[in-house]
């Protein structure tokens, strides 16, 4: 099993693994969201293991925003943004580079050097294709996909918060069991429950510790 593997078991650090991968947040405010110190999600955004998972997340989203920009330079080539053409033919293959190198003997040397001798140019030639093969401009359709990508990538952050804290709260209620604390009566405790109850747990985990 890889490392990156073994690191998104754990759920905080999954949960901060999106948020990295899919938003702005600030490492305070990951710390915050998660439940663990600053100084862990600083130490976490140092080690090689996470910011490759955060990478491979970023990258799902990437894939999905792919055809929004590819279909942004289209419309922009169509317009008549020439760099945009040139990215749009590269893109598709359709811009071929090629470059002509001319070996001169040293009699072709000389003749160059003599006034009103013929030159012989070097350049690029560039095949730039044709504009007919552009596909149509639908810029509804691209709205579309681009909330249907917007929606998808919520749904994702929101399975991914859900799970983390699952599987969280699962530890803490094995916790519990391991030194006989009584698990919490309402299934949607209040924080000042919940903070109560982890108090209780650690405290009983130290007075066993001790022993």
């Amino acid at each position: 099993m890889s490392k990156v593997s073994e690191l998104k078991k754990k759920p905080a650090k999954t949960l901060a693994i999106d948020y990295c991968a899919y938003t702005t947040l600030t490492n305070k405010e990951i710390a915050n969201k998660v439940g663990v110190s600053v100084e862990s999600v600083n130490k976490w955004r140092q080690d090689p293991n996470f910011i490759d998972a955060v990478y491979d997340k970023y990258m799902l989203k990437f894939g999905l925003e792919l055809p929004n920009i590819l279909d942004a330079v289209v419309r922009e080539a169509v317009s008549g943004n020439m760099v945009a053409a040139r990215l749009a033919l590269e893109h598709s293959g359709k811009l071929v580079k090629n470059i002509n190198i001319t070996v001169d003997s040293p009699f072709e040397k000389f003749l160059k050097a003599v006034p009103d001798a013929e030159e012989v140019e070097e350049g690029e030639v560039i095949d730039v294709g044709s504009f007919e093969h552009l596909p149509e401009r639908k810029p509804q359709e691209a709205s579309k996909v681009y909330k249907k990508n917007q929606v998808a990538t919520k749904e994702a952050i929101k399975k991914a918060e859900r799970n983390a804290k699952q599987k969280v709260w699962y530890q803490w209620r094995q916790r519990a069991k391991k030194v006989g604390v009584e698990p919490l009566t309402s299934k949607r405790p209040t924080p000042a429950q919940r903070q109560a109850w982890e108090a209780k747990i650690i405290e009983a985990e130290e007075l066993a510790n001790s022993h």
